[in-house]
Parts: C-alpha cells; sequence; structure tokens
C-alpha cells in the first residue's frame, strides 16, 4: 500500500494545488509511481479526462505532473455552483440528479464510500498519493460533514503539511489559529509548516518559526518564495485579482467579460499580461477584441451582461469590427436565442445578443469528451475538450468552420471548444485579428511544472518531508 502527504491550508487560494503539483513532479522525477488526489472539488474549472468524463482542473494539472493519465478517482467529488445557494454534484465524472437535489447536510454519507473507494485504490496502485485539502481544516462548523480534509488525512494516514499564504499577512497566526481548532486526532496528523508566496529575505522571519514550533511542537518544514510561474488555476480568486481595469498607454487589450457564474476561465492564461476581465462598459475603453467565457448559468448571466451595459456595448464593439469571440456558454449567449424546454438549466427561452445567426437548445445529456479537428479558416489543427448541454445549429450567413464546434460571421467567432487559445498558432492568430502583440511566450506546462517543482523543493527540507514517506 502507497504512503500519502497531504497538502492543507489556513485558507482558501493559499496556493494548495500549486504545491500539491510541485510534489507530484518532485517525487515523479525520484521514480515514484505517484498520484493526486482532492475528494472533493468546488470549482467550475472542469476539463476531460481521455475516456470523457469531468474533473477537476487542478487533478489534471497534477496528474500532468506525476506523469500519470488523468482518472476521475483522483478527484471523485466536484460540485459545480450554479448559484450562491446551489452546487451541480458530480461524482465520478458524471452529473447526479439526485444528488444534486439534496441538501448539503445530507451528501455525505452517499459521497464519502465513493471518496473511500478511490482513495484506497490509488494508495494500492500507487507508491506515493499526494492529496491536495480544500478551504481550511479549521473551519469547525463543517467538521461533521467533512470528506475532504482532516477526515480524508485519517483514512490515508498521511503526513499533513499545512500552508499559509504569508503575502496576505497574517500567516503566523493562520498557523497557529488553524492548528488550535484541530483535535488531538487531527493534530498528530499535522507534520509541518509551510510559508507560501514569500517575498523577501526568508532570514527577517526569525524567531516566529522557532516561536510557532513552542506553541504547537510543529516545525516550520519551508518557506516558499513568490513564483511568477503560472499554472491553470481552480476557483475563480484569481479573476477577482485580476479584474481591476487600469488604463495606460498599452496598444490595447483582450476584454474577458467577468460573468457571475464564469467557468473553465483559466484556459485564458495563454493570453497572459494582454487579458484583463471587465465587468462594466467603461472596462472595454481600448479594448481590440471580446471574448465572452463559458458559463455554468448561461441564461442568468446573459441576463446579467445586459444589466450591466456590457451586451449594448460589445455589440458596438462588434459592429466596428473589433473581434469577439465565445467560448461554449460563451458562443451559446452570441447566437439568436437560447432555449432550455426540459430545465436543464432552469433558463426557459432567452433571446442570445444576435451577433451569430445560431439556435442553441438544451438537451439533458452533457457531451463531455477530449476533441481535435482542423479549424477551415486557419487550417490549424486544434486540440481541446468540450462540456456542454448545447445542441446548435446554424442559420444563413454563418461559416461553419469545424461542424458542430467553430461558427464564424465576420468578426465574430463562437466554439465549443474549451482549450483554444491554447493552442499556440490560434493564439497568435486570435490576436493578430486584434493587432495585438503575441505575450512573451509561456513556457510549456512541463517546462512550467518542471520550474516550480525545483524552485519549491529547494524551499523545502525535502530530506525531512521525504523521510516521512
Amino acid at each position: 500500500m502507497g504512503r500519502a502527504i497531504m497538502i492543507q491550508g489556513c485558507t482558501s487560494n493559499a496556493g494548495k494545488s500549486y504545491l500539491c503539483a510541485a510534489l507530484c513532479r518532485i517525487l515523479a522525477d525520484e521514480g515514484l509511481r505517484v498520484a493526486p488526489f482532492k475528494a472533493q472539488n468546488m470549482s467550475n474549472n472542469a476539463g476531460v479526462t481521455p475516456d470523457g468524463l469531468e474533473m477537476g482542473r487542478a487533478q489534471l494539472v497534477q496528474a500532468r505532473a506525476a506523469r500519470v493519465t488523468p482518472d476521475v478517482r483522483m478527484n471523485p467529488v466536484l460540485l459545480k455552483p450554479e448559484a450562491d445557494t446551489r452546487s451541480q454534484v458530480v461524482l465520478l465524472g458524471r452529473a447526479d440528479p439526485e444528488l444534486t437535489a439534496l441538501p448539503w447536510r445530507e451528501r455525505k454519507p452517499q459521497l464519502w464510500p465513493h471518496v473511500q473507494t478511490a482513495l484506497h485504490s490509488l494508495l494500492h496502485e500507487f507508491d506515493v498519493v499526494v492529496i491536495e485539502g480544500a478551504g481550511s481544516p479549521a473551519e469547525v462548523n463543517l467538521r461533521e460533514t467533512d470528506i475532504v480534509n482532516m477526515r480524508v488525512a485519517h483514512e490515508a494516514q498521511a503526513a499533513v503539511l499545512l500552508a499559509a499564504d504569508i503575502d496576505r499577512g497574517g500567516a503566523f497566526a493562520h498557523l497557529l489559529g488553524t492548528w488550535y481548532c484541530l483535535i488531538p486526532e487531527e493534530r498528530a496528523l499535522l507534520r509541518g509548516f509551510i510559508l507560501n508566496r514569500f517575498r523577501g529575505d526568508a532570514r527577517l522571519l526569525a524567531p516566529a518559526p522557532t516561536w510557532l514550533q513552542q506553541q504547537t511542537g510543529v516545525p516550520t518544514v519551508g518557506v516558499v518564495p513568490w513564483l511568477n510561474i503560472p499554472l491553470p488555476e481552480e476557483d475563480g480568486v484569481a479573476v477577482e485579482a485580476s479584474s481591476v481595469v487600469t488604463h495606460d498607454s498599452s496598444p490595447g487589450f483582450v476584454a474577458i467579460a467577468r460573468l457571475p457564474r464564469v467557468s473553465n476561465f483559466d484556459e485564458f492564461a495563454p493570453l497572459g499580461e494582454v487579458a484583463r476581465w471587465v465587468s462594466t462598459p467603461a472596462d472595454l475603453d481600448g479594448a481590440r477584441a471580446v471574448i465572452l467565457p463559458g458559463s455554468k448559468s448561461t441564461g442568468s448571466d446573459l441576463a446579467w451582461l445586459r444589466s450591466t451595459g456590457l451586451a449594448g456595448a460589445i455589440s458596438r464593439l462588434a459592429a466596428q469590427g473589433i473581434p469577439v469571440l465565445g467560448v461554449c456558454g460563451g458562443l451559446q449567449m452570441l447566437g439568436l436565442e437560447i432555449s432550455d424546454p426540459q430545465g436543464v438549466e432552469g433558463s426557459g427561452h432567452v433571446p442570445g445578443l444576435g451577433l451569430l445567426n445560431l439556435r442553441t437548445e438544451f438537451a439533458p445529456e452533457k457531451t463531455t469528451l477530449q476533441t481535435t479537428f482542423t479549424d477551415a479558416e486557419t487550417g490549424f489543427t486544434l486540440d481541446g475538450y468540450e462540456i456542454h448541454h448545447g445542441q446548435t445549429a446554424k442559420g444563413s450567413g454563418v461559416q461553419e468552420l469545424a461542424p458542430g464546434l467553430l461558427w464564424r460571421q465576420g468578426n465574430v467567432r463562437g466554439t465549443y471548444l474549451h482549450g483554444i487559445l491554447e493552442n499556440p498558432a490560434y493564439l497568435e492568430a486570435f490576436l493578430g485579428w486584434a493587432g495585438l502583440p503575441v505575450p512573451a511566450g509561456l513556457d510549456s506546462l512541463d517546462a512550467r511544472l518542471d520550474a516550480i517543482a525545483a524552485q519549491v523543493r529547494a524551499s523545502l527540507d525535502w530530506n525531512l518531508i521525504r523521510s516521512w514517506l
């Protein structure tokens, strides 16, 4: 049976996914068979496995770091928020309507056996399982319904490392307070603290790590610097952080609508600093291209576009010849209408923006698959994945550049292919249509994982951590 190491955090967005990806690559480089695991993700950033099942993007990246084929056992439960108090439950890669209908606290008895089975099967197949927690284990109101933090750590008898984002401030209080909220059997699993995203001279931290160990008996096993090496993000915190629009002397930018239920936003990372998330018409000043991203609630997000005035502003830019690209839900919004006769999203019949002569109807069955096709406009072979209920049909005046996947009407394009801009040739073409330069090239994902792993390993007391495995 394999061993387990687990990264938990004092808060959401403490860098757990990032650190887990680094550990997966470090251990894989040592010749070990490694699998990532997160019992439950709450994220609309989902991807598709080779066998056409949904799982969180974070675990897809971590599987890449571990050099193994993604498997839904690595993320058995995926919660996809549809509203502030409602989430779709995806169990082992498939949406489960019955579990979705259950109240939050009644789900645990149904979900925990699947988590246990998935976890133990990975522990039996791999040398090491790198486990990611969610939020914080200090959320004592959730202890009885926990299926992702200390309950998983106990089930796997994992060595737990607790990470704090020191860039936020208050890291030592976060670490001590989290330790204090744990019960004795949970504290027994906590082996070390990590100070993550540190900027500056680590020598200035003394004597705080020693003081913290005196209070808790737990050593600080790493001070990881701020690494400006991007990985696909798990949740919307990164979008919030990049939503502030600044008006400067740059030649222009790509505006991405900050939809309330935006999904799969991580696919726009290759745009780099040329991208800006926008929420008002004023934010579009200077935009050279516009993207409508995917949505977990297409009808309500379309209503938000109209209520903010963005819908009208985007339509005016399109009429001026500015390139507009819609991806998945964004594609559907660009059409003439969206109909939902069977209540898949509960949006009924909604008129679209009318920038593409397309009509979409939601079907109960969801399409989830990895996809490769040739774009008739550019001749490029494009790779990505599909996750959608919509079935879209074209009317006159629209070019179908790939059957059922990519359409163009003048300077407006729409696609069901998530990750289209992760194809370097298409990214360059899209920015060319906008008259914008290609960002200083992102290294390949594998090169970024290698760089992150090297720097994280150098920042940890690796010999001590390795001894626990």
